[in-house]
């Protein structure tokens, strides 16, 4: 199992990872910027539990980022 993080208050909202990993990703209409689907928040941090069968893309999200917004922890 690996853990994917989230820093959502720095996401800049460019949709990269959406357009990766859209089962794991998705754009909120209300402020613009990326939610990680099936994630626990604390303290801004969103974290959720990945397969192994989702780290491919959920890696190439992570390179993508601008920002920079995205761990995965192995």
């Amino acid at each position: 199992m690996f853990k994917l993080i989230h820093y959502r208050n720095r996401c800049i909202g460019c949709n990269a990872c959406v357009e990766i990993a859209y089962n794991r990703w998705r754009m909120s209409k209300k402020d613009g910027k990326a939610v990680l689907l099936g994630a626990i928040e604390k303290k801004g941090i969103y974290q959720v539990q990945l397969n192994e069968d989702e780290l491919p893309e959920n890696e190439q999200a992570l390179e993508a980022c601008p920002v920079k917004v995205i761990q995965i922890v192995r």
